[in-house]
Order: C-alpha cells, then sequence, then structure tokens
C-alpha cells in the first residue's frame, strides 16, 4: 500500500508540473521531501520541483547587488529549519503555478503543522491574496493580525515615510500610497481608502511592489 502511494504521489507531481490535472487540482495533496530552501517563502523538492508556499510572502534576501529586506534572512532560516530534508504535505488549488512557474501550495508537516501559518505567525510572513484563491484565509489572517498586536519580526519596525492615507484595490487586494499611479487607476467600485498602513495590514491587503507603502 505504502509504495502504491508513492506511486500516485509521483505520478500527481509529474502530472501537475505539465499541467494536465486542471480539474482535479482543487483536491489534490501529495507527500514530496524538500531537499532545498531557496527563501522564506520558497523549496525545492526532491526531484527538481520549485514551490511557492500560496498566500503569503516573506522578505526577500540579497541578490547580487541586491540588498536583502528585514528579517528576509531571518524568514529563510525558519523556513529551513522546519522543512528542510523533512517530508510534507502539499495541497494544490486551481491555480498551480504562478508566473515563474513555481508550484502554489498549502504545506503540511507531518505533525500537522501548518507552514504558511507558521511563518505568518512568528512575523516572517505576511498576507497575499491576490495570489490566488486561498482556502486558509481566514486562518491566515488570524495568526497576521496576532503577529501584529504582538509586533512580531516584521511588525516590529516602523512605517516607511508614513502617508495621511492609502489607497487599497478590493479586486487585487493591494494597497498604495496616495500618489501611485496604480492606486490612482483603480476604478472607483473597487477603490478602498486606509486611514493608515496598519489598517491595510489588518484587514489583509498586502503592500505594493511599487510604490512599497
Amino acid at each position: 500500500m505504502l509504495v502504491v502511494r508513492r506511486i500516485v504521489a509521483l505520478l500527481s507531481l509529474i502530472l501537475l508540473s505539465c499541467g494536465l490535472l486542471t480539474h482535479l487540482a482543487a483536491a489534490v495533496q501529495m507527500r514530496a521531501l524538500v531537499r532545498w530552501v531557496d527563501d522564506g517563502d520558497t523549496v525545492v523538492l526532491q526531484g527538481g520541483k520549485r514551490v511557492r508556499y500560496v498566500g503569503i510572502n516573506t522578505p526577500e534576501i540579497a541578490h547580487g547587488d541586491e540588498p536583502g529586506e528585514p528579517f528576509g534572512e531571518e524568514a529563510k532560516t525558519y523556513n529551513r529549519t522546519l522543512v528542510l530534508g523533512r517530508m510534507v504535505t502539499l495541497e494544490i488549488g486551481e491555480q498551480q503555478h504562478d508566473q515563474y512557474g513555481r508550484m502554489l501550495a498549502d504545506v503540511f508537516l507531518e505533525d500537522g503543522t501548518f507552514v504558511n501559518g507558521e511563518l505568518v505567525r512568528k512575523g516572517y510572513a505576511h498576507l497575499l491574496r491576490g495570489q490566488a484563491q486561498l482556502s486558509y484565509w481566514e486562518r491566515l489572517l488570524k495568526l497576521q493580525r496576532q503577529a501584529m498586536r504582538e509586533k512580531r519580526g516584521i511588525w516590529s519596525l516602523p512605517a516607511v515615510n508614513p502617508e495621511e492615507y492609502y489607497l487599497g484595490n478590493k479586486r487585487s487586494w493591494v494597497f498604495h500610497r496616495p500618489h501611485c499611479q496604480f492606486g490612482l487607476k483603480t476604478a472607483g467600485r473597487n477603490r478602498v481608502r486606509f486611514r493608515n498602513r496598519y489598517e491595510a495590514l489588518y484587514q489583509g491587503f498586502s503592500p505594493g511592489r511599487r510604490c512599497k507603502p
């Protein structure tokens, strides 16, 4: 029976990699060994498939001449402690891959630990709702709010050049500085105004990558 399960898991991974499980992806679960940790939210499985933790985003680590962001290395180290060399269970939803070809997944340890949630709980990640339909949105939002109240990790940092208000997009779940062209282009029916950065993040909106609110 164990051999059969492993064969099924391997076939699922191959089909997912080829994009052949479009209609079944919402129900797909598979087990795999984590061979490498790229950063706080991306790992490589045995066999070479790269997996991006769905629904969250950790600070960037240094790349070449580009400096890393605060808590980027801490997030990577904690992720490595959690998963490197371990068997994990991946849950893959309807959106199987991101624009870079990485598999999008909720990841669980064998003891049931929700890896995506652990990174949020420790303050090493913020939510990224617009990335895909999320199965554990409410759970992740609760963990983020807890980390924010306790000022853990990234939530211990002060806001950089705070604005009088911020503009959010209810469709993309991203918020921007008031002068940002992407915020200003948001349709009126999708636009929401936040009094401060904390309010936007507390509601689960993600900071825009261009204006970095």
